[in-house]
């Protein structure tokens, strides 16, 4: 119903928009190519346009509806120079928002500015590139993990202009699988994975005939709801760029569980439309590169490079299906000298604008350029509308702080990976701050340690009392420490305690024997590290009516492990034999209550100790 209605729109609104249609331009041929083979919907306009007025035109108007140009995020154009094969180059041209009169509000409309103004009976062509996000509608909103992912798109099969158009095509590249349903026309038919209208002659101005594609995409949307880019420059010869993603997937919901299983053993269950793997374009030379999340570093990627770029491929800690998310951080250094260099006495940074990761729509793009400290007169060209704002950030060794200049803005495409520049200035003088600082605080503090060891501050070091206070503070920490190991070694029998449950749970007996093994080596690891203190305890006056307790406690702990090691021997053995778990349990009984009450006594002799 909502489709219906914005088609009514432009139904009731032609005869509104023949009255104010400009007649001094019209538009000779528009070829149009609509390119859908991802989630980023790009559309390449070939446009001939002809004065048939007398006044001369320098602006040509680009008309979409309010609800395409919402989700339009990027706009080119170019103009070729010269006729046929005179054709010697193309510039982009110049191109804004206006706001002609008489036009109603439901139409947005851009102007491109000729390079020059065209007289009467003069003509110009140009290319026009329009990049739309969240365009592709998924239809069905949800499906299994085995389904495919079928997505809408909807435009018109004339081109929306404010100018009658003499000819024009409709040319839609799919990217193969199924097509569903197509609005079909008496000149529209499929070439391989092409959908081709038109030609359509002499078509009146605003003209809007409504057409719908309904047909498989599991390409993977990728959509970056943040992104936050943090690009640190440091004189001392590097720049360093950290990116912090939360990126969803923007295509159709998933419904019903997610087997792990099915999706590494069954092919037809993987999910096409799901992505467990991503690509990031880097600079050539980049360095120390790392990737991880909230819960630390992801080993899973790869890294190719060579002289004229580095491509990292990283694997999330779960694949990610229509309406999942996830937050990461990857981060790289650079060369600096290959992005700051000297202009006209200032520093010039250069660098790109947009994320280095292949096909990512970023809903909202923060970009933090942070400037040594001591910068100033810092000014920004960037060849994209964004908004410009300063911070300051702190870090080590810094004493009024670092500016960063921010720039930020939302729908950013892969198009919008544009060189942008900073410039600022800065004396090299202040890179000696930092140094000196570090200098002067090693000398006072090498000067406080030797004023520390030739003053004595105490009342007297020599007295019976002050002895005795060191020796029983030493055996109070030597106890303490005893104790720590004490409960390291209970951890390790709880661990393999767990390994035994989980055999019952997994029947995985190999990596029940591989705890077992892992366990015996971190208590003879233990044992080692109680010798010297055990033995100092029982050398230290201080210590004679503990180190007995200590003593005990040992003993009671090595007979636990002694007990611990048989019970798990005999899991193990009678599960192999294939003993039920009932047996096992009345077999190991006896087992289990000696080992319940030393466990007891040692919790006993530690809170004895403790109270000490």
């Amino acid at each position: 119903m909502a489709m219906a209605s914005r088609f009514a729109f432009f139904l009731v609104c032609l005869s509104i928009l023949s009255s104010t249609t400009r007649s001094e331009l019209v538009i000779s041929r528009i070829d149009r190519r609509v390119d859908l083979t991802s989630h980023i919907v790009r559309i390449l306009s070939s446009i001939k346009v002809e004065n048939v007025g007398n006044e001369v035109v320098s602006e040509v108007l680009l008309a979409f509806p309010n609800t395409q140009a919402k989700n339009l995020a990027a706009i080119k154009t170019l103009y070729n120079e010269g006729k046929g094969k005179a054709k010697s180059s193309s510039v982009s041209l110049p191109i804004r928002v206006a706001q002609p009169e008489g036009m109603p509000p439901e139409l947005t409309f851009y102007s491109i500015s000729l390079p020059k103004g065209l007289e009467k009976g003069g003509a110009a062509a140009f290319d026009v590139l329009t990049v739309f996000t969240h365009s592709l509608q998924p239809f069905p909103e949800e499906i299994t993990q085995a389904d495919v992912q079928l997505v809408l798109f909807q435009d018109s099969a004339y081109y929306l202009s404010p100018y009658a158009v003499k000819v024009q095509t409709l040319g839609i590249r799919l990217p193969g699988g199924r097509l569903e349903s197509y609005t079909k026309y008496p000149n529209a038919k499929l070439v391989d994975s092409e959908l081709r209208y038109g030609p359509f002659a002499d078509v009146p101005a605003f003209s809007y005939t409504p057409i719908i594609v309904h047909f498989e995409n599991n390409y993977p949307f990728a959509v970056a709801h943040d992104l936050v880019r943090e690009i640190e420059i440091s004189h001392w010869g590097n720049v360093q760029i950290t990116e912090h993603y939360t990126l969803a997937h923007g295509g159709a919901r998933t419904k019903g569980g997610f087997s792990r299983f099915d999706y590494q053993a069954r092919p037809s269950a993987r999910g096409l439309s799901s992505f467990s793997h991503l690509i990031f374009r880097l600079p050539p030379r980049a360095h120390s590169i790392y990737y991880r999340d909230e819960i630390g570093n992801i080993s899973t990627s790869h890294l190719w490079g060579d002289s004229r770029k580095t491509q990292l491929e990283i694997e999330p800690r779960f694949p990610i299906f229509g309406g999942w998310k996830t937050t990461f951080t990857i981060g790289y250094g650079l060369p600096l000298q290959d992005f700051v260099f000297k202009v006209d006495g200032k520093r010039m940074l250069n660098i790109t604008f947009g994320s280095p990761m292949d096909e990512v729509v970023i809903d909202n793009l923060i970009v933090k350029v942070v400037l040594p400290e001591g910068s100033n007169a810092i000014t920004a060209s960037v060849p994209l509308p964004v908004k410009q704002g300063e911070e300051i950030k702190y870090s080590h060794l810094d004493i009024v702080g670092r500016p960063v200049l921010v720039l930020q803005k939302n729908d950013v495409v892969p198009e919008d990976n544009l060189y942008f520049q900073v410039y600022y200035q800065f004396n090299n003088f202040s890179l000696l701050r930092e140094p000196m600082m570090l200098i002067s605080g090693f000398f006072l503090l090498f000067v406080a340690c030797i004023a520390y060891m030739h003053i004595d501050m105490s009342i007297s070091k020599s007295s019976a009392s002050y002895l005795a206070k060191i020796q029983s503070e030493e055996v109070q920490a030597t106890v303490q420490q005893v104790q720590n190991i004490i409960n390291q070694c209970l951890a390790v029998h709880d661990k393999l305690e767990a390994s035994l449950r989980d055999l019952s749970r997994t029947g995985d007996v190999q990596s029940c024997k591989t705890a077992r093994r892992t366990a015996d080596a971190q208590l003879k690891e233990l044992v080692k590290e109680l010798k010297p203190l055990v033995s100092f305890l029982h050398h230290s006056p201080q210590a004679f009516h503990i180190w007995p307790k200590v003593d005990e406690l040992i003993a009671k702990e090595k007979e636990m492990q002694e007990k611990m090691f048989v019970k798990h021997s005999t899991v193990v053995d009678y599960f192999e034999k294939k003993l039920s778990g009932r047996e096992i349990e009345n077999r190991i009984a006896a087992q289990q209550q000696k080992l319940a009450a030393l466990r007891q006594e040692i919790d006993d002799l530690l809170e004895f100790l403790d109270e000490i």
